[in-house]
C-alpha cells in the first residue's frame, strides 16, 4: 500500500508524502469470499428497485429523507469497452442540530459486487466552518486507487492511497453495502462468521460483519410487516466500532435504518409493493368462474377464503352475474351481446343527457360535436369490433365481467337461463 497526502489553501502546512508502509493489510476470510462467489444473476434481478425513507429525530420530526437506487447499467472501461454493471445511487439531505447536512453516492458495480468505480461527498454546512468531504475510489490496472478530499472553510486535504488489487478480496464499498444488504434480504440468512474489508472513515482499510439479530413485526402505513434485522459493523483499527442498524422486508426494501449511538433514525413511511419470485409485484389471487350445469342455473364464482382482501382489493365481491339484455338481444357472434348505443354526449349546454343515446343522425356515425363554446367535446364510442354493455354506467357492474363464451353451441344454456330469470 502506497499513500500520499497533500494541501492547499491559506491556512494549509507543509506535508510530505508518505512511503509505503509496511504494516500488514487485513484479510477477508473464506465465509465472506464464498457468499460473494455464490451471487448470480437471476437474483441480483430483483434486487432493481428505489425506495424512499424519511429522516426523523429521536422526537419523531421530519429531518429529511434518504433515498436509494439500484438499476443496471453500463460501465465504460478505459480502452471504451462497455460492460453491464449494477448502478447504484443514494442520497440523503436533512437537518443535524438545524444545520444543513447531506450525502450522495454514486457506484459502478460487477455480478460479484467487485467495485469499478465508486464517487461520495458529505457535507456538514456548519455556521463558522462548513465542512465537504469527497471520496473516489477507482480500480486502475491492478490497484484501488483512494483519492479523499476534505474542505474545511478555505483549506482543502487531499490524500490518495493505493491497495493492490490482489489484496482487496471480498472488499465490501458503500454501493456494494446497500446491495448486499438487499440479498440477505432476500435469503433470510446472514453469512456466518463472515469477514469482509471496507474503508473506515479515515480511508484505511479494516473489516466488515454482518450480525442476525432475528425478525420482528413492525407497523407500516396501519400495516403489520415482518422485518429481518441485520446489524452491520466497520471494526477500524484506531477508533471504536461503528454500527447500524437495517431493519429489511422480505424483497431487500428497507423499512428502518438506525445508527447506534446516533439520535434519529430513517423509516419508511408507506408500504411498498413487495416483489415475489421471479421479480414481478406480487398480484392478487385471481378467481376462476365456473359454466352453469343446467339450463336454469346461474353463472356462480367459487367462495372467497377467510384471508381474501376485502372488497375493492381486487377480487369479485358478487357471488351470482346475470346478463344484462332480454334474451331477444343475444346474438351468436364473437360477443354475446350486440352493440349498444354509444354514451350521450353534451347538448348545447355542454351537459349530458340523464338517458337515452344519440339522434339518429348522430348515433353510429363517429362524428365530433362542439358544446356552445365551440370547443371539441368528444367523439363517437362506436369501433368496430367493441363489444359494450347498454343500459349500464360504470357504476353498475361490481368488479370484472369475465368472458363466458364464444361459440354458437354454448348459447342455448344462456338463452334459457335468461328466459329463467325474467
Amino acid at each position: 500500500m502506497s499513500s500520499k497526502v497533500y494541501s492547499t489553501g491559506s491556512r494549509a502546512k507543509d506535508h510530505q508524502p508518505s512511503g509505503a508502509e509496511c504494516l500488514p493489510l487485513p484479510e477477508a476470510n473464506a465465509e465472506a469470499i464464498d457468499f460473494l462467489s455464490s451471487l448470480h444473476e437471476e437474483e441480483l434481478q430483483m434486487l432493481f428497485f428505489s425506495e424512499t425513507l424519511a429522516m426523523v429525530s429521536d422526537t419523531g420530526e421530519p429531518q429529511g429523507e434518504l433515498t436509494i437506487e439500484v438499476q443496471r447499467g453500463k460501465y465504460q472501461e478505459k480502452l471504451g469497452v462497455l460492460t453491464y454493471c449494477l448502478f447504484v445511487h443514494a442520497s440523503s439531505r436533512g437537518f443535524l442540530d438545524k444545520m444543513l447536512c447531506g450525502n450522495s453516492l454514486l457506484g459502478y458495480l460487477s455480478e460479484k459486487l467487485e467495485l469499478m468505480e465508486q464517487h461520495s461527498q458529505d457535507f456538514i454546512k456548519f455556521l463558522i466552518l462548513p465542512m465537504e468531504r469527497k471520496t473516489s475510489l477507482l480500480k486502475q490496472d491492478d490497484q484501488l486507487a483512494v483519492t479523499r478530499s476534505i474542505k474545511e472553510g478555505e483549506e482543502v486535504k487531499t490524500r490518495v492511497t493505493s491497495f493492490p488489487w490482489s489484496s482487496i478480496k471480498g472488499f465490501i464499498s458503500e454501493a456494494a453495502n446497500l446491495v448486499l444488504l438487499r440479498v440477505m434480504a432476500w435469503r433470510r440468512m446472514v453469512p456466518s462468521n463472515a469477514r469482509f474489508l471496507t474503508l473506515d472513515t479515515e480511508g484505511k482499510l479494516c473489516y466488515l460483519t454482518y450480525q442476525d439479530l432475528g425478525f420482528q413485526t413492525i407497523q407500516v402505513d396501519h400495516q403489520q410487516a415482518e422485518v429481518f434485522i441485520v446489524e452491520q459493523t466497520v471494526h477500524s483499527e484506531e477508533g471504536i466500532p461503528m454500527s447500524c442498524q437495517y431493519y429489511l422486508l422480505s424483497d431487500g426494501h428497507l423499512a428502518k435504518r438506525i445508527q447506534v449511538g446516533s439520535p434519529g433514525c430513517c423509516i419508511i413511511t408507506k408500504m411498498p409493493i413487495l416483489r415475489e419470485e421471479g421479480g414481478a409485484p406480487a398480484r392478487p389471487r385471481q378467481l376462476s368462474a365456473a359454466a352453469p350445469r343446467s339450463p336454469r342455473a346461474h353463472l356462480r364464482l367459487p367462495a372467497l377464503s377467510a384471508a381474501a382482501p376485502a372488497g375493492g382489493r381486487g377480487h369479485l365481491r358478487c357471488r351470482v352475474l346475470r346478463p344484462l339484455r332480454p334474451v331477444a338481444s343475444v346474438v351468436t357472434g364473437l360477443g354475446l351481446l350486440p352493440p349498444a348505443q354509444p354514451f350521450p354526449l353534451p347538448g348545447a349546454g355542454g351537459r349530458r343527457p340523464l338517458g337515452g343515446g344519440l339522434s339518429g343522425a348522430q348515433a353510429g356515425t363517429g362524428q365530433e360535436t362542439r358544446g356552445r363554446a365551440g370547443t371539441r367535446v368528444g367523439r363517437g364510442w362506436d369501433a368496430p369490433g367493441r363489444v359494450r354493455f347498454p343500459g349500464c354506467g360504470f357504476g353498475g357492474i361490481k368488479g370484472a365481467l369475465p368472458r363466458l363464451c364464444s361459440a354458437r353451441r354454448q348459447l342455448p344454456w344462456l338463452a334459457s337461463s335468461v328466459s329463467g330469470d325474467k
